[in-house]
Order: C-alpha cells, then sequence, then structure tokens
C-alpha cells in the first residue's frame, strides 16, 4: 500500500532531512480530507447513565482549565521532564485507542482516508485542528513520513496561560498522540517532533514524524519521553540506547540477538516497570505472576541487572524440569558418595549463585516436601549438601516466578502456607499480551529487526492486513508466541519482501470470526481478508450449530467417554494431548 498525493492535490514533496530539522520544499497549499461525518456519528452522549461514547471507547469531556492545572501540578511537582514524559504518554494511549477505531470505522476506505482518520479523530475531541503538510506512506515497506499544521491547540494554550511563552514545544500530549497512532497504523516505531510551537511565538504548530531509524542521535533522544527503547537501563548497558544508524540496515545490525527485549508502551507494561524499579535495589523476595509466555523469565533477568547484585551471577532453575528425586541435590548440591552414581561432591544452585540472584521458574510445581526444604534455606539462609554434615551459608537474593495461583493452590492444600508468605514478599503480576495491546506493534518491530538480522534477510515491514491481523489476535501463547511467529514469518518470506497473513498464521492459530465487518461495496471482510459470501451465508442460513459450539460438544463427550483421561481422551478425537488440553482452557472445560 502506497500513498501518495498526486501533485495536482498541492501536496508537498517528501520533506529533506538535514541535521534532524526537516524543512519542506515548494509551496504549501491544503490537502482535501475525507468527510468527517463517519467519525462524528460515532459519537454518542448518553447522559442518563453518565457515558459519553467514542465508537466502543468510554470519554470524557474535560474543562480546558482542569487540563491546565493538571499540567501545572505535574511539571511543579514532578518536574519537566518528568512530566513531559507522562503526558507524552499519555497522548501514546489515546492515539493508539483511536487507531483502532479508525480500522474499525474506514474499514474498506481507501488508505488515504483511513489514515487520516487519526487527525479527525483528534480534531473531533476538541484538541487541535490539523492540517496535512506532506504524507508519504507505504506500510509493507516501513517508509511513513508526515508533516502537520497544528491550529489553535489547546496544550500550547493552557501552557502559556500558566507560565507564558517557552523556549521549546510544549504539545506534549499530541506528539505523543501522534506516536501512538501512527505507530500503530504503521505496526512499527513512528516518532513525532515538534518544530514550531504556538507556545513559543509561531503562528501554528508544526510536526513531523517519520521512523526512528530516519532520525539523528540527538532527535531519537526523544524516546526517553515514550519509554521506546531505553527501559529500566542501568549504567554500562546500552541495550536501552536508541540504534545509532540511520538506515534499516544499520539498525538491523545494531539490535543485539540476546538482548533482553524489554519492548512496551502500555499502561500494564510500565506498571511492571515501575514496581521493578522499587524492588530492584532491595533484596526482597520477589514473586512473578502471570500466564505462561508473558516474559517472567525476562523481567526477573531485568531485576538483577538493575540491582545492586548485578556484578553476581543470575542461575535459573525451572522446577517442573527436575524430577522430584533429584531436585534436593540440584538445590543443595551433592557430597560424593551420597547414593548411586554420586561420584563427585557438586555444588547446588543455591550455591552456585551465592552473592547473586536464584531464579525458581515453576515454583508452584514443587512437590509438598521440596517446598518444605527450600523454605528453610530460604529462612535461615543455610543450605546442606545431599549426604554432607556440613552447613554452608549462602548470600543469595531469591525471584520466583509461576502461572498458578498459589493463593488458591495453598486453600487447595496443594502449596504450603508458609512457604507462600515467604516468597510473596513483593508480587508482580504480569498482565498478558492481549491486555497489552498498545505494545505489539514495538514488539513485532523488535522481533523483526532481530531475526532479520539471524537470518540476515531484508524484510521490508508488514503489510497493513498482517498489521491488524497480530494486533486482534488473542495470542494464547502471548509474547513467546509472537517471538515465534515472527521468526517463523522472516524464515517463510522472501528477501526484500514483506510479512503477510500467509508467513505469518501458518501452524493452526485461529483467528477471531466475530471480526467480520461489512464493506461499503457490499462484500464481506475480516481482518484476515475477504471472506467468501457462500462460505458463511451457507450455516446461517441452515442455522446449524457453530464452529465452537460442535467442538465443545465434541471435547465434552471425548472426556466423557475416556472417565478424564485427557490422553484417552485426546486419542479419541486424533489430536495430542497438549492441543487437548489448551482447547479445554480455550472453552473453560477445565
Amino acid at each position: 500500500m502506497t500513498l501518495r498525493q498526486p501533485a495536482a492535490s498541492g501536496l508537498v514533496p517528501k520533506t529533506a532531512i538535514r541535521h534532524g530539522k526537516p524543512s519542506e520544499r515548494g509551496h504549501v497549499a491544503a490537502i482535501c480530507e475525507p468527510d468527517i461525518n463517519d467519525l462524528a456519528k460515532r459519537l454518542r452522549f448518553t447522559p442518563q447513565e453518565g457515558r459519553i461514547w467514542l465508537d466502543d471507547q468510554r470519554m470524557l469531556l474535560m474543562h480546558a482549565s482542569s487540563l491546565q492545572a493538571l499540567r501545572q501540578e505535574l511539571i511543579d511537582s514532578l518536574g519537566l521532564e518528568r512530566a513531559r514524559g507522562l503526558i507524552s504518554r499519555i497522548g501514546y494511549q489515546a492515539g493508539a485507542h483511536d487507531a483502532e477505531v479508525t480500522k474499525k470505522v474506514r474499514a474498506g476506505a481507501d488508505s488515504y482516508s483511513h489514515f487520516l482518520g487519526g487527525p479527525q479523530l483528534v480534531s473531533l475531541e476538541g484538541l487541535v485542528r490539523c492540517e496535512p503538510i506532506a504524507l508519504d506512506i507505504d506500510v509493507s515497506t516501513g517508509r511513513y513520513f508526515g508533516a502537520f499544521h497544528l491550529v489553535d491547540c489547546a496544550e500550547a494554550e493552557v501552557h502559556v496561560k500558566t507560565y507564558g511563552i517557552a523556549t521549546e514545544g510544549v504539545c506534549w500530549m499530541l506528539t505523543g498522540y501522534a506516536c501512538g497512532y501512527t505507530s500503530t497504523f504503521m505496526g512499527r516505531p513512528i516518532l513525532w517532533r515538534e518544530f514550531e510551537c504556538r507556545a513559543t511565538g509561531h503562528e501554528k504548530c508544526r510536526v513531523v514524524g517519520q521512523p526512528v531509524e530516519d532520525w539523528d542521535a540527538e532527535a531519537r533522544h526523544d524516546l526517553r519521553f515514550l519509554q521506546i527503547g531505553e527501559f529500566l537501563h542501568c549504567p554500562g548497558s546500552d541495550a536501552g540506547q536508541p540504534p545509532a544508524g540511520p538506515k534499516i540496515r544499520q539498525r538491523r545490525a545494531d539490535t543485539p540477538e540476546n538482548s533482553l527485549g524489554l519492548v512496551g508502551i502500555s499502561t500494564g507494561f510500565n506498571a511492571v516497570c515501575h514496581k521493578i524499579q522499587k524492588a530492584a535495589p532491595t533484596d526482597a523476595t520477589v514473586l512473578f505472576l502471570g500466564e505462561s509466555g508473558v516474559g517472567k523469565e525476562i523481567f526477573s533477568k531485568t531485576v538483577h541487572r538493575v540491582s545492586k547484585r548485578s556484578a553476581g551471577p543470575f542461575v535459573a532453575v525451572n522446577c517442573a524440569a527436575i524430577p522430584e528425586a533429584l531436585m534436593e541435590s540440584e538445590l543443595f548440591g551433592v557430597t560424593k558418595g551420597a547414593f548411586t552414581g554420586a561420584s563427585a561432591s557438586r555444588p547446588g544452585r543455591f550455591e552456585r549463585a551465592n552473592g547473586g540472584t536464584l531464579f525458581l521458574d515453576e515454583i508452584g510445581t514443587l512437590s509438598w516436601a521440596s517446598q518444605g526444604k527450600l523454605l528453610r534455606a530460604l529462612q535461615e539462609g543455610e543450605i546442606e549438601r545431599v549426604g554432607d554434615t556440613m552447613v554452608r551459608k549462602v548470600d543469595v537474593r531469591v525471584i520466583a516466578a509461576t502461572n498458578v495461583d498459589l493463593s488458591e493452590a495453598v486453600r487447595r492444600g496443594e502449596f504450603r502456607q508458609d512457604l507462600f508468605y515467604r516468597i510473596n514478599v513483593f508480587p508482580i503480576k504480569v498482565p498478558p499480551l492481549r491486555e497489552r495491546r498498545d505494545d505489539i506493534p514495538l514488539m513485532m518491530d523488535w522481533f523483526l529487526q532481530r531475526f532479520c538480522k539471524k537470518y540476515d534477510k531484508a524484510i521490508t515491514g508488514f503489510r497493513e492486513r498482517g498489521v491488524d491481523a497480530l494486533r486482534n489476535y488473542q495470542w494464547p501463547g502471548n509474547i513467546r508466541e509472537m517471538e515465534n511467529m515472527i521468526e517463523r514469518a522472516v524464515i517463510l518470506a522472501d528477501d526484500g519482501g514483506a510479512l503477510d497473513l500467509c508467513h505469518l498464521f501458518t501452524a493452526g492459530e485461529e483467528l477471531d470470526a466475530s471480526s467480520f465487518r461489512l464493506r461499503p461495496d457490499g462484500n464481506i471482510e475480516s481482518d484476515a481478508g475477504d471472506i467468501d459470501q457462500g462460505a458463511i451465508a451457507a450455516p446461517v442460513r441452515a442455522a446449524l450449530p457453530s464452529l465452537a459450539e460442535t467442538e465443545v460438544e465434541s471435547l465434552e463427550r471425548a472426556v466423557a467417554e475416556a472417565k478424564g483421561n485427557l490422553a484417552f481422551a485426546a486419542r479419541l478425537l486424533g489430536i495430542s494431548r497438549p492441543t487437548m488440553a489448551y482447547r479445554l482452557r480455550k472453552y473453560g472445560l477445565r
């Protein structure tokens, strides 16, 4: 999808970027914008219920004076730098959500009208009037350039009322909004900067946006306000620094293949990072909670990396992968001759982690006996090797993780209450990816750059329908599933091409069929592309049960016939046991 307004329309040629400061060339003329009525009709007031709606998003009608007071309170209490970051991230969230609205309302419209829904929505919301200056988009190659005038900006107005004329642009929420909206639309990080502002004495504000790597290093420093690419940065580490090269090839060369890869902008992600920053300097036991694949081990490594123990070892142990008979020797070590096969003495994980951090993954799978032995080691700070009588002191900071509800396991008698209270000192809930949809475009770009470097391929980006499908997918496997999907897609795609649905959803993933929509030409379309009318019309006419209802019935009958034996039930249906367990969880049958 390439979008270039014809010269006859008066669009300025693409801006030249020199030293990070754009300079438009040619005569600036107005671009004919699409009708805003389709968006305006989605704005609904229900005063009886005390609600305002923009499509399915709840909105608030706020006094400009309240925005003025809020900005002043934030700036005076937090300082200019931190206040700007907070306000920018609020704008980013709003822009990402509005991108979802325009994708729904203008499904099937031309790409030009589709994209300009964002500037029209922010005008509809009363923040500013946007006048497009220049626009150049190609989603499949990741190319983007945009320049807009912001006319009568509310942010600049309230800032001047409080602080008078400023020395630099103050439209922080709006530039954050543009970053969120455009990044969601493009499926990759787009950075916007303000070069003229009413608060600095200009007639209009002027903002310019383009991919992160197209800006110079000084401009990319603005990413700190959005926390894109710089999360929990610690001295001596450059993993969070913006890429140094101006081109995609250089950017991929700078992408660390085994970097921690903490990428996000969502409220849930920032909440986790905030808690990590609070807990990391201490020696308190941290317990990460969340579904499988949400990145609990990566967050655990981050706690270690930014703690005072960062120079010490980080030792991880997957409690679910160690047989019960070997658990004690793995954790505490063994002396020579302690049992058959113990031909030499060796330290356990606690000793190896001395002076550093011990990460206990899937701690909820430990047996009752192992829980008791672990509790003593945590309480006393000392261990005994199997077959030894000498007590060894260990200085270890413990981080645990589980996808099990431990409080419920305590009630069922499956987990020791005393151990639960010992490890539940500082719990951190990591939200699943479906609750962090604002992070998806950033993660898509992160994994794309990483695997393009790994496999030496020059994939240009994602096609628009691929971007939409990835955002709308429910991600039962969370970040781990996205990583695997994009790695597989990079391998399948042709060098120099873009990732499409045929490369992404190739392992039996189920796209939500409820996202069908009616296009203006009368055809039915979903996030996966066009849908054959006859393929869905016949079941509707015949009033057959839905596919989900049929699958639930088959699962229930198989489990009943197998008398609860999932392996046998899976064989009856001709599927694997993990697939059987996944589908039972999917429909809430276990």
